[in-house]
């Protein structure tokens, strides 16, 4: 029934409304500007249609999907989410640190399939990793100051964490299709930057130089290493009522020239305002800076009312242009954030999966294709 609600989505128009659901009214023409103006066609594609699903519905991901979920691991086409509605979940979300041939494969193969792919980056502290350190295993939780040294030319940390960067180009560059054409993914680097338990946060960076550590990434991506087909996302970690959310989203803002979508990652547990509070600033962020935005990690580990995703998520979103809503990792029943077949709320999955405002990987238009009304610079 889904798959007929949803034919005018199929439509490549920006703002094109789900048959028999609301939408909200897009532009009808929009300019949108990239970090990067040598992306690549698809990335570009991509970037707009990011713009324009906000406008239609929100689409579900979950962190990590293809790998595992609760009582399997390395299934070949498997999901939790899959197990419960049939389709897997429209967004991808995998870690760059620990980035390997097999990930890279599931990213292709989602890619393929019509998904869309966003990679976080839990990066090891550069000065404290590696033997005879202070946590010789390496860490991102290990806040100690580092990165006034990065930003230091030359320095000895300057040049290991330019290397750090080489091997994550390399393994972008690695990401292509079946035709040899580079494979657009979202990209946050530097996510809950407004949190005091990484090393480019708030209590081991000052404005500046996070800011500068931004565009220092971004620059020796894009200008250095050539990549092209990325789109970068900064997503402050957003998990109570504020004073000032929209403030507190813009902390720190590397500027609108640096940034081309604007997550939150809410862990508001059963707060249900935190939640629809933080959405709501998020819509008004969009306006202010004209850019695509989503809830790119949430989630409660485990602790579900039966009717979670119908009554604690699917309201905040319907109708604010939100183009994504990310669920973090199934691990095991203890550590699982999505649905999986046995939990609580899998009924309650359905329902949510079958609301015309939700998308999953079975709904997407081509995503890879340039919609109308829409100019990306």
């Amino acid at each position: 029934m889904k798959r007929l609600l949803i034919c005018l989505l199929l439509l490549p128009l920006c703002g094109a409304a789900f048959a028999g659901g609301k939408r909200l009214k897009a532009p009808e023409k929009t300019v949108l500007k990239m970090v990067d103006p040598q992306a690549t066609p698809e990335t570009k594609a991509l970037y707009a249609n990011l713009w324009c699903i906000g406008f239609r519905g929100v689409m579900f991901g979950h962190h990590d999907y293809p790998s595992y979920g609760i009582g399997w691991r390395g299934d070949p086409d498997r999901s939790d989410v899959k197990d419960i509605v049939g389709s897997h979940p429209a967004v991808y979300s995998l870690d760059m640190a620990g980035i390997n041939d097999q990930k890279i494969e599931l990213l292709r193969k989602a890619h393929k399939r019509g998904g869309i792919s966003m990679l976080v980056w839990h990066q090891n502290n550069p000065l404290t990793e590696g033997p005879g350190k202070k946590y010789p295993d390496g860490t991102a939780w290990d806040n100690t100051k580092v990165v006034d040294r990065i930003l230091t030319e030359g320095s000895p940390m300057n040049v290991k964490y330019k290397a750090r960067l080489d091997d994550v180009a390399e393994a972008l560059k690695k990401m292509v299709d079946d035709d040899g054409r580079p494979i657009p993914v979202i990209f946050r680097p530097l996510h809950e930057h407004t949190q005091t338990w990484n090393w480019w946060g708030r209590s081991a960076t000052t404005d500046s130089e996070f800011i500068a550590f931004w565009r220092f990434i971004v620059s020796y991506l894009r200008d250095t290493k050539g990549i092209h087909n990325v789109i970068y996302a900064i997503s402050p970690q957003m998990d109570e009522v504020y004073d000032d959310p929209v403030g507190r989203i813009l902390f720190r803002w590397p500027g609108n020239e640096w940034v081309d979508l604007v997550g939150i990652d809410c862990y508001h547990g059963r707060n249900r305002k935190a939640f629809e509070s933080n959405v709501k600033a998020l819509a008004e962020v969009s306006k202010r800076v004209h850019k695509p935005v989503g809830v790119t990690e949430t989630g409660l580990e485990n602790n579900h009312n039966a009717d979670y995703w119908t009554h604690d998520v699917l309201p905040m979103l319907r109708n604010r242009p939100c183009c994504m809503v990310v669920a973090w990792r199934n691990d095991n029943p203890r550590h699982a954030y999505g649905p999986y077949p046995s939990d609580s709320t899998a009924a309650d999955f359905k329902l949510f999966y079958d609301d015309p405002w939700t998308v999953f990987e079975n709904d997407l238009p081509d995503m890879y294709r340039m919609p109308k009304g829409v100019t990306v610079k």
